[in-house]
């Protein structure tokens, strides 16, 4: 990910680590709520549904990390993550309609979340042009907002991958024939180390993968900077 500042990571850091977090908690509770409509109360009885970020952060996988992989990058890349939502499908009304809702829910909403930061962008562009005394605190609201946006088109794309544990997999099961999308599924007992083996060894792979959220974000972007107010958007105009 490149730093929307350049020379002081720090800076985006601050701007990007809240709507990290929020667009994690918010991916799932996605999960969390559709699961409850679909018959299965877990994460009510848990506590996790909810909005409140406390039941859904992660040390480690929400800050932590994040905060390594920024610095250890220059402000190049970071990942991060929330606790997984518990989902019992076993509850689900009906089992595979079920599994094919709660999975895409997390996606679907980041992928709302996205227009909702580029609808804000321009909003606070439309403030800014009327109230040219507010545009510092603005450009730095505005600069949050394509943190917003490109870290939504990230987690949905990511998501989307078919590696198990991630929402794709579980999508992309349905796709096989029965016989070898029970394999597919068994290799869901190893966790996450597929995927970080994967994230470790074929990082290429990941950036290949994660083409059409950089698409969708310079096609969004020809719509959000004309609103931009401050200075230091022409990077992005290329």
């Amino acid at each position: 990910m490149q730093p929307l500042s350049p020379g002081f990571p720090l800076t985006d850091f601050v701007l990007a680590l809240p709507v990290l977090v929020f667009s994690l908690v918010a991916h799932e509770y996605a999960h969390g709520a559709a699961a409850y409509r679909q018959g299965d109360d877990t994460a009510y009885m848990l506590g996790r549904l909810t909005l409140n970020p406390l039941p859904h952060i992660d040390p480690w996988l929400s800050i932590l990390m994040p905060a390594i992989l920024w610095f250890g990058s220059g402000g190049r890349y970071t990942f991060g993550g929330a606790k997984p939502i518990p989902v019992n499908p076993r509850k689900y009304r009906n089992y595979r309609r079920g599994d094919i809702i709660v999975s895409a829910a997390g996606v679907v909403t980041n992928l709302m979340l996205t227009l909702v930061f580029a609808l804000l962008f321009i909003g606070l562009g439309l403030i800014g042009r009327a109230w040219p005394d507010a545009i510092g605190t603005l450009d730095v609201g505005q600069r949050m907002m394509v943190w917003g946006v490109q870290l939504n088109l990230v987690l949905a794309c990511f998501n989307l991958i078919p590696i198990p544990p991630l929402d794709g997999s579980h999508l992309f099961y349905y796709l096989l024939p029965p016989d070898l999308g029970d394999r597919y599924r068994s290799l869901q007992r190893f966790g996450f180390l597929p995927l970080l083996a994967i994230l470790l060894l074929a990082q290429p792979l990941i950036s290949f993968l994660l083409t059409p959220a950089w698409l969708m974000l310079q096609f969004l972007l020809r719509y959000m900077l004309p609103w931009a107010v401050g200075e230091g958007w022409n990077i992005f105009a290329a």
